[in-house]
């Protein structure tokens, strides 16, 4: 009787190895398409607006001029009621 074991001109134990080998190209195979896929669909750079970045919205580079000393506290309030009349209140106190 013959077995996988066996040197004698059989297979051996190497063909054992055979399906892990394929096991890992088909995961592979996955993986990499999976990724991409997602990667497709935008990923970490997901877009607001069309097109805009999500961190590019008005109101956070009028929140960012603000933090970095660029515009002082009266002009902030006054370009942010003219954005929240332009484009509406986005927050949870705003009617849409």
């Amino acid at each position: 009787m013959q077995t996988l074991a066996n040197w004698d001109g059989g297979p051996g134990p190497w063909i054992l190895f055979f399906p892990l080998i394929w096991a890992a190209v088909v995961i592979g195979a996955v993986t990499l398409l999976r990724r991409t896929g997602r990667r497709g669909r935008g990923g970490p750079w997901r877009t607001v607006d069309g097109g805009r970045p999500a961190g590019d919205s008005p109101l956070a580079v009028l929140g960012r001029r603000f933090a970095s000393g660029e515009i002082d506290e009266d002009e902030y309030w006054r370009r942010l009621s003219v954005l929240e009349e332009q484009f509406g209140r986005t927050g949870k106190g705003g009617a849409a």
